[in-house]
């Protein structure tokens, strides 16, 4: 069989897009090393070796026991790639690999991401010849993977007996002739695509290479062939460099990388020693690609504990992990910018570390990130005229024509609110130089780079800014219980007033007044009905003198005495005369009766004046005026109601009393919490003097952030006080309570009032106003300084736009912050080489702690950043879609990063030319 075709799967990235994390064992024999004596049939596999049912048994339990082992990445190497001339273990597990399946149903290549063949010879340098492991894509084919083998011997058979025989050829030759092996195959037609890479094993061996006469050593290890050296089982980088500063320069000039293996001959034993790589396929090019970004995409899988022994750290794959990370978007609508015309979904596949988002302008990239903003609602930026543009994108562009949205968060409760379930913290364009700026940001950014300090500073910040909200609920309460105070105190001095006035009323015969009073107001009203009955019977009377009887005729004396009435006419008219006679006599009675009353009334009338003489006399006698006498029924109300208003006042004395300790509590303890949180931050600025080795310093400057004071003073419109306050300098500006404190002991000159300022200021604080200035607090400020060339440093508001952004970016990367991070073109006015000694750095020490999504078009962020997960976007006028996605070890994606921000291929090689590379 000379040809491959891998059976393809898309589960492992379909977990985790672009680049993941996979436990990898790259040195590991097989049982073609049989003559060694080392490598041993597991139990239960049938023999002989060299039959097809043996080494088909034994292949899959190769396979078992890595997936048992959780070894998701293996290169078999043995010393020799065939058990006998017909059969090779080594290449029927790539085989099994490939096509087989478990016990259970399941292929191989659902359970193990890539197996890659390989070999370990030993070649014709040193005293006992080199061991160097030479490892392939499986397209290489069995027959070509046999002939290389071959080929790097020169002849020489593996083994003599039980011992490995060293090539007739040296690794520079080797290496050459592999190189243009692999050359004359890519030229025949139809030649599957495949690269092989150069590992150097147990490289303290006295067969490693480390471990050869030095000056071969030097001359071999300076070629870029070898991509990593293998650590000795018990040796971690630190120990086999040390004392070999020549060592790390090679290493650090042809970006070689150290790794472990398990060197296993036994099954068992697969994995003993592994490391972790990040990988976007399963080629030699993705491992390629991680042993040039060893920083960003290997882990050495151990560290040494306290006994001095190697313990294993744990995995880095998101899929262990709990922090929150958004693995895909779908977007589903015709009109939608990132819909499908034929309605078909519109996927971005999003790495849990750090996903560049590409394309020329126009082609969404803002769009994505400005929708994905306001759909999940997370916090808008602070400044207007940013904010607008993003509502503008997201509402007209991302969110217009109403697309069917969904997100894929892993792990999160899908019960709560979008922003929960991936709480990104985002920065669109320019958004970062406008934080630059703003006092808050810098702080928080800061609290942030202390893993240990965040928790507590974030729970005491949260408490003070509720302390401040209390306390001017606090000054409200008060001022209102000021008001309620005084009206209760003018209440009860009112009732007072008039219960000592009605003491005067009483001895000046106030009693006598009202009787007589009393009395006339009785028979005046007795005296008016009278007159007005009088009338009424006047009235009654004329009436009746001009009624007369009529003639009673005979029809009516029939009806009449038919009825049992009299019909005798005069007997009518004797009655109606009888009747008007005595109306007469009571009207002339009534009359005279009236005249009575009122001589009666006016005698009364009489009676009251001279005794209101009397009481006025009195009055005047014990200082009253004689109008109080109008006033006496509202006295005696207000005199009534004396318990009543001394028991208010009590009760709203108690309560302002009450408000005024709990708001001088509420004064104590915001200046404990304030005492805290410094302490908190001193510990924070400690932490970046030493984590950035000076590079950047923080200091904090108390109660440096003074708006909300300067609010208040401008609130009192005193034209005197606001110029002072203009006129002063920031240094000299007296925070809230050094400026009370001046007020209270009368040296307002010490802040610089003139006499008529000091005036004027005295005047305009009432006591709610002095409250007023009590419970403002200014935050403090944290100044950020950067430390230039020469080695002095300078303020980042001194700084230009680019630099200003560089110490932020680098800061945000920085923090112990779990957050998802999505930054639009950081880029923007960004200093490049910043952005390569500290920015990108930062990005990948972040790597598998904190997803990153950022929109940019510097290759630097991308290819240097290591992005894990490349989205390349293109658009026509009405929709934007993803042209291609994965990680550079993919040739589209490859080709896309040089086309879109590289410039495209001539411009590259252009660059290349210019530089003299």
């Amino acid at each position: 069989m000379s040809g491959f075709t891998r059976n393809k799967t898309d589960s492992w990235h379909r977990e985790v897009p672009g680049a993941r994390w996979f436990k990898t064992d790259l040195h590991v024999h097989t049982i073609d090393d049989l003559p060694g004596g080392r490598a041993k049939m597991p139990p239960g596999v049938p023999g002989p070796a060299t039959s097809e049912q043996a080494i088909t048994a034994y292949a899959r339990c190769f396979l078992k026991q890595a997936v048992e082992h959780n070894v998701r990445v293996i290169a078999v190497t043995p010393h020799s790639p065939r058990v006998d001339d017909g059969i090779s273990a080594a290449w029927r597990i790539v085989e099994e690999w490939n096509a087989g399946v478990d016990d259970g149903g399941i292929p191989f290549r659902d359970k193990i991401y890539a197996v890659f063949p390989g070999f370990e010879p030993s070649l014709n340098n040193g005293k006992s010849g080199l061991h160097l492991l030479f490892i392939f894509d499986p397209e290489i084919g069995r027959e070509h993977y046999l002939k290389a083998f071959d080929l790097l011997m020169g002849g020489v058979s593996p083994w003599h007996d039980t011992e490995l025989q060293v090539s007739s050829k040296s690794a520079p030759s080797v290496f050459r002739e592999l190189r243009e092996f692999q050359a004359r195959v890519a030229t025949r037609s139809g030649a599957s695509r495949w690269n092989y890479l150069t590992l150097a094993p147990h490289i303290d061996d006295d067969k490693g290479l480390l471990g050869a006469q030095k000056a071969q050593v030097l001359r071999l290890f300076r070629h870029d062939e070898i991509a990593g050296l293998e650590l000795g089982d018990m040796k971690l980088p630190v120990d086999t460099v040390r004392k070999r500063r020549w060592l790390t320069d090679g290493m650090a000039e042809h970006r070689q990388a150290f790794f472990h293996g398990s060197d296993a001959y036994r099954v068992k034993d697969i994995g003993k020693r592994h490391t972790w790589f990040k990988l976007a396929s399963p080629r030699i090019e993705s491992l390629r690609q991680a042993f040039i970004a060893s920083d960003s995409r290997m882990r050495i899988a151990y560290e040494r504990n306290e006994c001095g022994d190697l313990s294993e750290i744990p995995a880095p794959d998101v899929t262990v992990s709990e922090r929150p990370w958004l693995k895909s978007i779908t977007v589903n609508g015709r009109a939608a910018f990132f819909g499908s015309p034929d309605d078909r979904d519109s996927r971005f596949d999003l790495s849990p570390d750090l996903t560049c988002i590409i394309g020329g302008s126009m082609t969404g990239k803002s769009t994505l990130l400005d929708g994905l903003r306001v759909y999940v609602g997370a916090r808008l930026p602070q400044d207007e005229a940013v904010r607008a543009q993003v509502e503008a994108r997201a509402r007209e562009r991302f969110l217009g024509g109403l697309p069917a949205i969904s997100l894929d968060c892993p792990g999160s409760d899908s019960t709560s609110s979008l922003h929960e379930r991936w709480p990104a913290v985002f920065h669109a364009q320019n958004e970062l130089q406008r934080l630059a700026q703003a006092p808050e940001a810098i702080e928080e950014i800061l609290a942030r780079l202390a893993s240990s300090e965040i928790g507590e500073i974030t729970n005491k910040k949260t408490r003070l800014e509720a302390l401040d909200r209390e306390l001017s609920s606090a000054v409200r309460r008060l001022t209102k219980l000021d008001e309620d105070l005084a009206d209760a105190a003018q209440a009860f001095d009112r009732s007072q007033q008039a219960a000592e006035d009605l003491e005067a009323f009483s001895d000046a015969g106030i009693e006598n007044l009202h009787r007589a009073s009393r009395d006339f107001r009785e028979w005046q009203d007795a005296a008016d009905g009278s007159r007005q009955l009088a009338g009424e019977l006047n009235r009654v009377l004329q009436s009746a003198a001009s009624l007369e009887i009529p003639e009673i005729g005979a029809v009516l004396a029939n009806t009449l005495q038919a009825a049992g009435i009299s019909n005798n006419p005069q007997e009518f008219r004797e009655r109606w005369r009888g009747i008007r006679g005595k109306l007469q006599t009571v009207t002339a009675t009534w009359t005279e009766t009236n005249a009575m009353m009122e001589k009666a009334a006016a005698a009364l009338q009489h009676h009251e004046h001279s005794v209101r003489t009397d009481v006025e006399r009195g009055l005047a006698d014990r200082g009253l005026a004689a109008a109080k006498i109008k006033e006496f029924q509202a006295l005696s109300s207000h005199a009534s109601l004396r318990t009543s208003y001394e028991a208010t006042l009590k009760q709203t004395w108690d309560q302002h009393k009450s408000a005024e300790r709990a708001f001088q509590t509420l004064i104590d303890d915001r200046a404990d919490l304030t005492s805290r949180i410094r302490a908190a931050f001193d510990r924070v600025l400690k932490t970046v003097r030493s984590e950035f080795n000076g590079q950047f310093v923080a200091r904090r400057v108390d109660q440096g952030d003074q708006r909300r004071l300067d609010r208040f003073l401008r609130s009192l419109n005193q034209r005197g006080v606001t110029r002072w306050w203009n006129d002063t300098s920031d240094d000299g500006r007296p925070p809230p309570h050094d400026l009370l404190e001046a007020l209270d002991d009368d040296r307002l000159g010490s802040v610089g009032m003139s006499s008529a300022v000091q005036a004027t200021f005295r005047e305009a604080m009432s006591q709610a106003k002095r409250r007023e200035l009590a419970a403002i607090r200014c935050p403090d400020r944290y100044v950020l300084e950067l430390r230039m060339d020469d080695g002095s440093y300078r303020r980042l508001e001194d700084l230009s736009g680019g630099q200003r952004v560089s110490v932020l970016l680098s800061l945000l990367l920085e923090t112990s912050d779990q957050r998802p991070l999505v930054i639009d073109q950081p880029e923007d006015e960004l200093d490049n080489r910043f952005l390569f000694d500290t920015v990108l750095p930062a990005l990948k020490r972040l790597k598998g702690r904190r997803q990153i999504i950022v929109a940019t078009h510097n290759a630097n962020i991308v290819v240097n950043g290591d992005a894990d997960q490349v989205i390349q976007l293109e658009a026509s006028s009405n929709h934007g879609r993803v042209a291609e996605a994965g990680a550079i070890e993919d040739p589209a994606v490859r080709d896309a990063i040089v086309r879109t921000v590289d410039g495209g291929d001539d411009a590259f090689r252009l660059r290349r030319l210019k530089y003299g590379f």
